[in-house]
């Protein structure tokens, strides 16, 4: 008969963790590496474009439109309040205030995301008049993807806490999706800047 050979003992080892402590925090911090680079590339080729032509946006193009954009980069970065808060009540293990301000967050990027078809349409461009149209659509709609993604991944989290499904394991998950939000609402400042401003004064 064989006898069990104890190698180590995890039993004291916590059942969940925050940050770096955290086998998802790293993959989050991976998944923004790749999408960062990503939306870097499709920068980059805008401008590539941009510095190959001497009408920008070519021909009768009208300019991108300002106010929309302006309110939806503005309503990003307002989103990071709520998450963050959200993250706070995560690391005092408070399940209801981290309902609370996960349904805040939901509900911004909710409006956000329906900003951006107003944006999408603000670019005055089709996708598929020119090279112009191209790069602005593809940027716009990679960033839109990953918006919406965001929006759904911040309602699912609000709706298991709110019914106090949430385990202990949950809430440093939120403190991961409080770290995405940040990156997401952060980086579409220069995309808005490219997009919008770029044709202006560049």
């Amino acid at each position: 008969m064989s006898e069990v050979r104890r190698v180590h003992d995890v039993s004291g080892v916590p059942t969940h963790a925050f940050s770096h402590h955290n086998l998802v925090w790293w993959g989050t911090v991976g998944f923004i590496v790749v999408e960062g680079f990503t939306l870097f590339l499709m920068m980059a080729s805008y401008l590539y474009l941009r510095l190959n032509e001497l009408d920008w946006p070519p021909g009768d193009t009208r300019l991108p439109e300002l106010l929309i954009p302006t309110i939806n980069t503005l309503l990003l970065l307002v989103t990071i309040v709520p998450m963050a808060k959200a993250s706070h009540a995560a690391h005092h293990s408070d399940r209801l205030a981290v309902a609370r301000w996960l349904w805040l967050a939901t509900a911004l990027s909710a409006v956000s995301s329906v900003l951006r078809v107003f944006e999408l349409r603000g670019l005055n461009v089709r996708w598929d008049s020119n090279a112009y149209g191209s790069a602005a659509w593809g940027l716009l709609i990679l960033h839109t993807t990953l918006l919406v993604v965001d929006l759904f991944e911040t309602g699912a989290f609000a709706v298991l806490f709110q019914l106090g499904h949430a385990q202990r394991k949950h809430f440093p998950d939120v403190s991961d999706a409080a770290d995405y939000q940040y990156y997401l609402s952060v980086i579409y400042v220069p995309i808005y800047l490219i997009l919008f401003w770029g044709p202006r004064l560049l």
